[in-house]
Formats: structure tokens, C-alpha cells, sequence
């Protein structure tokens, strides 16, 4: 899986997004996600509303055309659970996220043959007050993250974050590209006339859109 992303210097993929608590469905999204190296990533939402999730390095922005508002969060500070997606836009490095990956029997793949890898998120030491600080992953090391991958060709197929009070986000991921020529101004966020600016938390922002 590693090799296989690292050598692309930019990727592309339909992607599904599925939210869950206590086991019911709460949100299902889906759209085309972009990468591209370093610490880039734009995800187009076209179902069931467009949207816009852009990271271009250094600030993430939320862009909600129906509200005519965007959120923009600087990239270290940015909560938002597509964060563990980041990896496909830096290094590549596993262990850097997952101080072990192991395989996980007890859970279905999507697709017969498909490996079930359980990462062992990488949580740093607690702060002086006592809180765990973040994880590369952008979970907390308490969450449970699964990796689905095809074993023939190492492409991901799925990730799965579930969170403490039965909060699951999947993400499942389709037509895989390597390298598709993707300008760098796909990365760059304008926003368009007569949208207000707000600084604050995406994740609180993204609760209230949807």
C-alpha cells in the first residue's frame, strides 16, 4: 500500500462518505477527491449538495455555496475527520500515523479477498494538562482505524475512524488514478465575491451545513 501511493506525486478517486451513530446512518456524501504531494487535498461533494473541502497546504476551507460561506481553519489545527486521508498527500508513511498494523479477522471486508488492516494510532505523550494532544492520524489514539486494502494491487478501498459514543466515519474510495495531470491551482482557494469569511472550527461548521 505504501509503494503504491508514495511513487504517485498526485492521485484522484470517486470517494463515498458515510456517518454513523450507534449504527444508524445519519449522513451519506459522495464526490471526487484530489491529492496531491506535498499536503494538498481538495474533495468536491456533489451528492447530496455541492460543497468544497480544500487544504492547500497551510489553511483548510470549507466552502458551502447554498450558505455563501466558507471556514477556513489553519491546516495544524483543522479536527476534521478527512484529516487521515492527509496521508495520501504527505509521505506515505504508516508508521508515522500507526504505531502497529495488524490484521483485523474479526472484520468484513466490502469485497471478498480484500485484507482488514487495524492501525494502532500513533497517540503522543499527554500535555502538561493532562489531555492527549492529537494524533498524526487526527484521531485520538483511543479510536479504532481500519485500512481495507486490495491485496493484488495494495489500492485502499476503505478507511474507517470510529470514535468514542458510537461515532463511525467510513470512507470508501473507487476508480483510482496515479499521477493524473492536476493543475496546482486546483489547490488554490479564491473565494468568490459576496461570501463571508468565517475562522473557526470545521467540524462545528460542517455539523451545522449538514
Amino acid at each position: 500500500m505504501e509503494a503504491r501511493y508514495r511513487s504517485a506525486k498526485t492521485l484522484q478517486a470517486t470517494f463515498l462518505e458515510r456517518y454513523a451513530e450507534n449504527g444508524s446512518l445519519l449522513r451519506s456524501e459522495a464526490g471526487t477527491a484530489y491529492f496531491r504531494r506535498p499536503g494538498k487535498m481538495r474533495w468536491e461533494y456533489e451528492r447530496p449538495e455541492k460543497d468544497l473541502f480544500l487544504v492547500d497546504g497551510k489553511t483548510a476551507w470549507f466552502y458551502v455555496p447554498a450558505d455563501h460561506t466558507v471556514t477556513r481553519v489553519p491546516a495544524k489545527q483543522n479536527a476534521d475527520l478527512r484529516t487521515p486521508l492527509a496521508l495520501l498527500a504527505g509521505q506515505m508513511k504508516i508508521s508515522r500515523a500507526c504505531s502497529r498494523v495488524e490484521l483485523a479477522d474479526d472484520e468484513k471486508p466490502l469485497h471478498e479477498g480484500d485484507a482488514m488492516l487495524r492501525c494502532r494510532v500513533r497517540g503522543q505523550k499527554q500535555s502538561a494538562g493532562g489531555a492527549d494532544t492529537e494524533s498524526v492520524l487526527g484521531a485520538g489514539a483511543s479510536d479504532a482505524v481500519f485500512f481495507e486494502v486490495v491485496r493484488e494491487t495494495g489500492e485502499l478501498a476503505r478507511l474507517i475512524v470510529r470514535q468514542a459514543g458510537g461515532i463511525e466515519v467510513e470512507f470508501r474510495f473507487e476508480n483510482w488514478r496515479f499521477d493524473p495531470p492536476l493543475p496546482d491551482t486546483m489547490f488554490r482557494f479564491e473565494p468568490p465575491a459576496g461570501v463571508a469569511i468565517v475562522n473557526g472550527e470545521l467540524t462545528d461548521s460542517r455539523a451545522q451545513a449538514n
